[in-house]
């Protein structure tokens, strides 16, 4: 089998016909092509070989011009890392330059190619220094060659003298032409609440997966955006021990889909955005937090549904997460998924409604 890792200055169009260099490490397999920012350590593409790239949301765009900055600083963009927090900072905090989602997409990733010992994965190691925060991080992505399934594994240490507070969460933005009308988010999460209820009591009212609360009451399916985007932001936990969201496109024949261990990362959180009442942009993150506060908030709540809202990590330790994403191309009728597992190196999705359509992927062992 033929594999290959590429580094290379890429050139991103940015709303006008202004291009910028930026650089990036490039992945491709035979069936597929994921692409990493290095400003900010995003997975700006994922997509299959010569394909539609749902990832495409930049940050950059959404921003008002006055507070974009330069285009070639790094930002978050596609698929990016909400590292030493997720959510807002304090008051203080914001007044010595910390923003919301933490450093990771602030800083500069360094990368590192090898070649993979097996010929079936393509590899890229990756890491940045969050000064800040006191934090590092590595990154170990592999792209299986014959299907587009990637798995990436990474890697926390505290890098201060002092345990401290932080939270992790993966934050996949999918925009258009992939995100449309149509397209139809599914997760295996169970209990939520909405991000807009006040303090001390959050999740109250509690909701069930896939119904949501406008601030008027009115029950919103989660699983679409049409129209208006309110309720924002919704927070559910996963109780399986395998988390997994999908987002699928009919219009655009395409499926993407996340897999991780619910025991390091408990949380989905759905951000839905609009603009002009169409489909702007919508987050289908997963991790170790799932109230969008600043850190005197989560330590005040501590947990809500039993779950955890943040993790303690001790002087000179390193804490790990891995996940799996994975692409699929679905015929225009698809309907969303019903149920998702991992079985024997498969990954077997069940299509909803009464098609009673099957997709498997051999994945081989993810985690």
């Amino acid at each position: 089998m033929r594999f290959l890792v590429t580094y290379f200055l890429s050139l991103t169009f940015i709303l006008t016909s202004d291009v910028v260099a930026r650089p990036t490490v490039t992945l491709e397999s035979v069936s597929a092509s994921m692409t990493i920012d290095l400003g900010g350590g995003s997975i700006s593409s994922f997509s299959l070989k010569g394909g539609l790239n749902p990832l495409a949301w930049d940050s950059y765009a959404m921003a008002p011009p006055e507070t974009r900055g330069s285009a070639d600083l790094p930002r978050s963009m596609g698929h990016f890392l909400c590292l030493d927090r997720w959510g807002s900072a304090s008051e203080a905090e914001k007044k010595n330059g910390i923003t919301n989602h933490g450093e990771a997409t602030t800083v500069w990733w360094s990368e590192t190619r090898r070649a993979s010992p097996e010929e079936e994965w393509i590899v890229a190691e990756l890491s940045a220094a969050l000064p800040i925060a006191g934090l590092s991080v590595t990154r170990d992505v592999r792209l299986l060659n014959d299907v587009p399934v990637a798995v990436v594994n990474e890697a926390v240490t505290n890098e201060n003298l002092i345990g401290r507070i932080y939270n992790s969460v993966q934050h996949p933005s999918i925009g258009g032409p992939f995100l449309d009308e149509e397209t139809v988010v599914d997760t295996n999460a169970t209990r939520g609440f909405m991000q807009n209820r006040p303090m001390p009591a959050p999740e109250s009212p509690e909701v069930q997966w896939p119904h949501a609360l406008t601030i008027d009451g009115e029950e919103v399916d989660i699983r679409f955006l049409q129209g208006d985007h309110e309720p924002g932001v919704v927070s559910y936990i996963v109780e399986d021990d395998l988390g997994w969201i999908t987002a699928a496109s009919p219009n655009s024949r395409l499926l993407i889909g996340y897999l991780w261990q619910s025991d390091t990362m408990p949380w989905v959180n759905l951000w839905r955005n609009a603009r002009k009442g169409r489909p702007y942009a919508r987050g289908l993150e997963f991790g170790t937090s799932g109230l969008h506060r600043p850190g005197h908030d989560l330590v005040a709540k501590g947990t809500i549904f039993d779950r955890p809202l943040y993790r303690y990590i001790d002087a000179s330790e390193t804490q790990t997460y891995a996940y799996a994403m994975f692409l699929l191309e679905i015929p225009e009728d698809f309907r969303g998924v019903s149920r998702l597992n991992y079985e024997g190196g498969e990954i077997r999705i069940l299509e909803s409604d009464a098609t009673g359509r099957k997709y498997v992927i051999e994945a081989g062992e993810l985690f």
